[in-house]
């Protein structure tokens, strides 16, 4: 969506309003530098939050830039919030679509909330396990000038690396640098 000022400023005139309607309309606007600073989003990410519909495609000017209201970065600041806390995009869609729905129960919050409770509680207990595992190794590695090495044996198995005890699930296992999907 492109502001075109001239189309802009007859359909001010036409509604009773002037250039300096439209010109002090314009001045709250916030290129993607400055929805960044007061956002704390990065630009990029701004972008891609456009991209995946998480915020609404950006107004431009006759130039091509982006064109952001306060509204935007509210919704920005929404987002980034969710995301500190570890809400996939899906689950901010989701997040961002009660937030602005004023008749929301307060319960489906809550519901999607907890669930992300769980998800978080799940991840907890892989990486005690990812980091119970990488303890037995340092345990049985000399760590000396010998290029013997338990750690690097362990890595260059077929099979998942586990705890003496453990059953391995390929299934289940959390990929580092991956998020698991939520259906």
């Amino acid at each position: 969506m492109y502001i075109n000022v001239a189309q802009d400023e007859r359909n001010l005139s036409i509604m009773g309003g002037s250039k300096a309607c439209f010109d002090v309309l314009e001045s709250f606007m916030l290129n993607i530098g400055q929805a960044a600073d007061a956002s704390g989003v990065s630009a990029k990410m701004i972008r891609h939050y456009e991209g995946v519909g998480l915020l609404p495609e950006a107004a431009r000017t006759d130039s091509g830039y982006r064109q952001y209201a306060e509204s935007d970065v509210r919704t920005l600041r929404f987002i980034r919030q969710s995301r500190d806390l570890g809400f996939s995009i899906d689950e901010i869609r989701e997040l961002v679509g009660l937030w602005q729905n004023r008749k929301r129960p307060s319960r489906q919050v809550r519901a999607l909330a907890e669930a992300h409770i769980q998800e978080l509680d799940a991840k907890l207990q892989e990486l005690h396990s990812m980091k119970a595992a990488l303890e037995h190794l340092v345990q049985s590695c000399q760590g000396d000038e010998r290029p013997d090495c338990p750690i690097i044996d362990a890595l260059a198995q077929d099979e998942p690396v586990t705890t003496p005890g453990a059953i391995p699930s390929r299934s289940s296992r959390l990929k580092p640098g991956r998020r698991q999907r939520s259906s």
